[in-house]
């Protein structure tokens, strides 16, 4: 019974929306009236609603999680960048450590991609150089190249959602546009008339849950494009700052 009230309300909410247009207005004398749409709704038209309003949520709460987490994540490592390349110029490698480990740069995919092979490096160097320098270079280059994984993976969280709503919410819609058209044939057979009267609950119970379904996916394609173009400038960086720490260790065992 409580899903059903939240049900109404939720459609309630849809319908203040589509409420202007002239499909939806009540007309003098006996038109279409919203609520008494909402309220011969059935359980399963009210039910795809409700699940489409969680996946409208969803998708906008991931959206904006991500949005703030790539804004924070190129903001420092803009200011991050410059200054472990002056430590590391310098040869100031504790230095460049307790920076990259530093909570100023906590959402920072640079600095934890930098971490971890400068981490490597000194345990290397401070358990006695029992390895060749090739094979340190080599465990270094797997250090960073699993700290870069896990922190594609880290960034990439929550994007595939994005996918899945946008991919699936037009055929949960067409969902309840099936149950409005089988709602709209029950009038037909229970009044033995085929006249709007019969017909037009259905129809437009059909019709809102259609424009919900498509209300819920278009942000959702549009917030997965846009999060996965920064996924891919993400990945460009860690792979090119990847390589220069590379380098720079090369240089510094020469």
């Amino acid at each position: 019974m409580k899903g059903r009230n939240f049900g109404r309300i939720a459609m309630t909410g849809l319908g203040l929306v589509l409420v202007s247009s002239p499909a939806f207005a009540q007309a003098e004398g006996g038109g279409l009236n919203l609520i008494d749409m909402i309220q011969s709704m059935s359980g399963i038209a009210i039910a795809v609603a409700i699940v489409l309003f969680i996946m409208s949520f969803w998708s906008v709460g991931v959206a904006i999680e991500r949005i703030y987490t790539y804004s924070q994540a190129r903001k420092q490592s803009k200011l991050y960048a410059p200054q472990v390349a002056k430590h590391l110029k310098d040869g100031r490698l504790k230095e460049a450590i307790a920076l990259s480990a530093s909570k100023d740069y906590r959402y920072s995919h640079l600095a934890k991609v930098v971490l971890a092979g400068l981490q490597e490096y000194q345990f290397q160097q401070e358990s006695g150089g029992t390895l060749q320098r090739e094979d340190v270079l080599d465990t270094v280059r797997r250090s960073i190249q699993r700290a870069t994984a896990l922190t594609a993976n880290d960034l990439k969280k929550g994007v595939n959602t994005l996918a899945t709503i946008g991919s699936t919410a037009p055929f949960v819609g067409l969902l309840g546009t099936v149950v409005g058209v089988i709602n709209a044939f029950t009038g037909i057979a229970s009044t033995g008339s085929g006249g709007i009267g019969a017909v037009s609950a259905g129809i437009a119970e059909a019709l809102v849950e259609t424009a919900l379904g498509l209300f819920v996916a278009i942000p959702a394609v549009w917030f997965y494009n846009f999060l996965t173009s920064r996924l891919e400038y993400f990945n460009v960086e860690m792979d090119n700052s990847s390589s220069e720490l590379v380098d720079y260790f090369i240089k510094k065992t020469a």
